[in-house]
């Protein structure tokens, strides 16, 4: 009886725990496609563990890292279809914390695999560079540690809504930077200097990138609880050899509500305004707004973004995929906003069953006439499958589809890009 008494017990508790790992996952899905299809690639850093003797910071130091390869290739309509495979990865040594303090470094390499990799004009440079291999130390730092307070200088990853990793390809952007964070109850504020990054999105001929003249600083303050995820941001980027110098603020608003049992409804809005410096041409007034409803394994959700026009000027989404709801695989609203009016409209669903996640988005980018009264108009379609049977090892595919309706104003744009992914973390 006892022992029934027992196994009991232990269903309950595991059915509690499964009901409230699925609440979370549904309090917590992203809310653009951009942070869906980052899904497939990114991987999460291991906890470091708190040690009382400074010989155990060694001893009990983590090892992690990830290995993948990715099969890329583009259909180009007006240009030379390209291809290439890469392999490689990262790794990661990192010291245990004591009296709060500890350390790590990491490293990425990506290298193309010849026999299946496109050569001369139809290579695909994004997973390797146009010289067919890429190696950076992009990790590097040092990291204190205090109750709420977080202080950690050198080479690091950030998260931030102009600011961020962006791991959708071989290489995740990383940052040189001064950060510091303070968490108290549901409040968080970061404060941070950003000196130079590396990445996919920085350009993988590129190297290390400085950003601006003197760096850029930001400020943050974010709130969330069982219900709200409120943040407001200011970003002051120096003017340079990359002529972004602009300031920045960023605000955005969701909440979260549950309509009844796994059934929940997210909405919000958000906000960019950025005034350019030193005649950088950046300028802009972005608003949006989203919806989603979650149903069990399936969302539904729409999402809107709308630039209004500063002549001769465009927005800047910032150093990594941007921050916008409308945000999609390649496609960002950033791409028509020259001295134009400009939204987008993007709709999609995602369906999680045991191991699969599917996800489709539709979005319809639209760009007024400009001073020239040249248009745009690309639609984006994302179709993507990930195949996860344990925490571990990630199978994913994505396809996706730019049709340019505006085909007479440019060329870009107007393409399908077919990938396959394998990951492994350890």
């Amino acid at each position: 009886m006892k022992k029934i008494i027992k196994l009991s017990l232990l269903f309950i508790i595991a059915m509690n725990s499964a009901a409230l790992a699925v609440e979370k996952e549904l309090r917590e899905k992203e809310h653009s496609v951009k942070e869906l299809m980052s899904n497939i690639t990114e991987s999460e850093e291991k906890k470091v563990s708190i040690v009382d003797n400074f010989k155990h910071m060694f001893s009990d130091a983590t090892v992690s890292g990830n290995i993948r390869s990715i099969y890329s290739s583009f259909d180009n309509k007006n240009a030379v279809d390209t291809y290439a495979t890469a392999l490689g990865g990262w790794l990661k040594y990192e010291l245990s914390q004591y009296n709060g303090l500890n350390a790590a470094v990491s490293f990425s390499t990506t290298n193309n695999i010849n026999f299946v990799t496109g050569n001369n004009q139809k290579l695909n440079i994004d997973l390797s560079s146009s010289k067919g291999h890429y190696t950076s130390m992009n990790e590097a730092y040092i990291n204190y540690e205090h109750k709420g307070l977080n202080v950690r200088v050198g080479r690091q990853i950030i998260d931030t809504p102009l600011a961020d990793s962006d791991d959708i390809r071989m290489v995740p952007d990383t940052f040189e930077a001064y950060v510091a964070s303070y968490e108290l109850n549901e409040f968080s504020l970061m404060l941070g200097h950003l000196n130079a990054w590396q990445g996919y999105d920085a350009g993988l001929d590129n190297a290390w990138v400085k950003i601006g003249k003197n760096g850029a600083n930001f400020a943050g303050v974010s709130y969330s609880d069982d219900i709200v995820d409120a943040s407001a941001w200011y970003y002051n980027i120096s003017n340079g050899d990359d002529a972004n110098g602009n300031n920045s603020f960023y605000t955005d608003l969701v909440g979260h509500f549950e309509i009844k049992d796994n059934i929940f409804l997210h909405t919000g809005i958000q906000y960019l305004n950025q005034r350019e410096l030193d005649n950088s041409g950046v300028q802009a007034d972005i608003y949006g707004a989203m919806t989603e409803i979650v149903i069990h394994g399936l969302s539904l959700g729409i999402s809107y973004d709308k630039s209004t026009k500063h002549t001769g000027k465009h927005s800047f989404s910032g150093y990594g995929g941007g921050t916008l709801f409308t945000s999609m695989d390649t496609m960002i609203l950033d791409e028509i906003t020259q001295d134009r009016d400009a939204q987008a409209v993007v709709g999609g669903l995602t369906y999680d069953i045991a191991s699969f996640d599917f996800l489709y988005a539709y979005g319809d980018f639209k760009g007024d006439a400009d001073s020239r009264g040249v248009k745009e108009h690309i639609i984006a379609q994302n179709i993507g499958v990930e195949y996860s049977p344990n925490d571990n090892f990630t199978i994913g595919t994505v396809y996706v589809i730019h049709e340019n309706k505006e085909a007479s104003s440019t060329l870009s744009f107007d393409d399908k890009n077919f990938r396959i992914l394998f990951s492994y973390n350890f």
